[in-house]
């Protein structure tokens, strides 16, 4: 089991809080696994640095676990989608 530290848009952070988003796509460059673990950054794009930057939200506070991994079936080459 890994634990994956990865940013998040603020704009979905509400959403993935209050279950209405339950999933992700993912470049899988970590090798997300089922049982595997997620803390979220919140971000925001900062137009002075031309990057996103942590803005604070609930959602940092939280552990997620993936409960399921999948990849093809219409995703790009090397992207997953997990729940």
């Amino acid at each position: 089991m890994k634990l994956h530290e990865i940013k998040l848009n603020v704009n979905f952070c509400d959403a993935v809080l209050n279950g209405e988003k339950t999933f992700e796509i993912r470049r899988n460059d970590r090798g997300y696994q089922r049982g595997d673990q997620i803390r979220f950054t919140a971000t925001d794009y900062d137009a002075l640095s031309g990057s996103f930057v942590p803005c604070g939200h609930e959602i940092d506070d939280h552990l997620y676990q993936i409960d399921y991994v999948i990849s093809g079936w219409g995703l790009r080459e090397g992207y997953v989608a997990f729940s």
